[in-house]
């Protein structure tokens, strides 16, 4: 194995897409990403590149108009557009997802209405599940609809949705007053469009504002706010109310598979910076490298960048065969998370004091890395679902 991150057994059509992926992440994405992510500036030149090279339909079935490639693919995709910069995986994420979710629940209307567009970058993708006050408990969702009229009016307050500025299409969980005696059987996912950008920007729905983050910038994140917001019960996914509970857990799991691929694509870019500057930078006559030390902690980093990787194409490929993937998915998200964390400190130590100088891509790194420790669930929620599952297979 000459580099890291490198996968057996892809097809020449995965290989010359990555091949692809990576020649536009080098031309495209890394000479401006510092520069964008200082100006915290949404993409647009990059996302429009990534229309036309038909990211936005990569997972999309070819009679939607997709390429209909695999989870694997769109992981293998994903690691090389968070190695360029993490907020450009970002925006395909979330679109991805609901993507996901409307081809694998969604009505046949549904799926012909909105998957074509979807897959051409026409409408972009946004789903929100939690809340102000809800953090990891899903079942405790108190945004509402209630039947009104011949369909359903909100009321609620949603938080953190990434793309909720910039995005047209939102699968939004909330509750509705379907009588389930356990709190998740009545959660409904519906499908709500809108107009891009900022104020109300449909009838009784509001994006407030940009919320101001520490990393994760050039990316829009938002609230969602609900004030007498009317819609039809045709854009209930799957056109079942009760159903949501188990669809947003389906596009979780994929979900984590995407964030355990940005965090092997972002700490591989890091190991990338730390094993190149330290072959430049000289202290007592030699370079750094050749310090024991340093050497070390280049031989740590670059493992965990590859039983990373190798997590996530395991994960993927649970769920490409059909199988149930959660253990494998939290797994993947847990360790890669943990380890990209790890690999992105050890490369801002070996910089010295330059990483932490404005300027240099690695204090951009330091500061994007934090946000894939809680994305998709914590690592403590990672922890209760292997934890769980492994109590499953190895029950007495």
């Amino acid at each position: 194995m000459a580099r890291l991150c490198e996968t057996a057994d892809l097809t020449d059509v995965q290989r010359d897409m990555l091949r692809t992926v990576r020649a536009f992440v080098e031309g495209d994405v890394l000479p401006v990403a510092t520069e964008l992510e200082a100006r915290d500036e949404y993409p647009t030149r990059i996302v429009e590149a990534m229309k036309e090279l038909g990211i936005f339909g990569l997972t999309i079935d070819e009679e939607y108009g997709g390429l209909g490639e695999s989870l694997l693919t769109y992981a293998l995709v994903v690691e090389e557009l968070a190695r360029g910069w993490m907020s450009v995986s970002g925006v395909i994420n979330t679109h991805f997802i609901v993507a996901h979710l409307i081809q694998q629940h969604g009505t046949p209307e549904q799926q012909a209405h909105y998957l074509p567009r979807l897959a051409r970058g026409e409408l972009t993708g946004a789903f929100s599940m939690s809340e102000p006050a809800l953090g990891s408990d899903v079942s405790a969702i108190t945004t509402t609809a209630q039947p009104d009229d011949g369909g359903y009016r909100i009321d609620g307050q949603k938080m953190w949705l990434t793309n909720g500025a910039t995005s047209s299409l939102v699968a939004v969980l909330v509750r509705t007053p379907l009588g389930g005696d356990r709190p998740h059987q009545n959660l409904t996912t519906f499908l709500v469009e809108k107009t891009p950008g900022y104020g109300e920007v449909a009838p009784g729905l509001t994006i407030p504002g940009k919320i101001d983050k520490m990393g994760y910038k050039g990316i829009d994140t938002t609230e969602l706010i609900f004030d007498g917001y009317r819609i039809g019960a045709d854009q209930i996914l799957g056109g079942e109310p009760g159903r949501g509970f188990y669809q947003m857990m389906d596009g979780v799991e994929v979900g984590r598979v995407n964030v355990a691929a940005r965090a092997v694509g972002m700490a591989h870019r890091a190991f990338e910076l730390g094993i190149d500057y330290a072959q430049q930078r000289e202290t007592f006559g030699r370079p750094i490298a050749e310090h024991q030390a340093v050497l070390f902690r280049l031989a740590e980093m670059g493992t965990k960048v590859e039983a990373a990787h190798q997590m996530v194409v395991r994960a993927a490929r649970v769920k490409d065969s059909g199988d149930r993937n959660d253990l494998e998915a939290g797994m993947a998200k847990y360790l890669a998370s943990e380890y990209c964390h790890e690999v992105v400190e050890d490369a801002f130590r070996i910089h010295g004091g330059y990483g932490f100088a404005k300027g240099f891509e690695i204090e951009r790194l330091y500061r994007e890395a934090p946000m894939l420790l809680i994305g998709e669930g914590t690592a403590d929620i990672q922890r209760m679902i292997i934890g769980r599952r492994l109590l499953e297979d190895y029950s007495r």
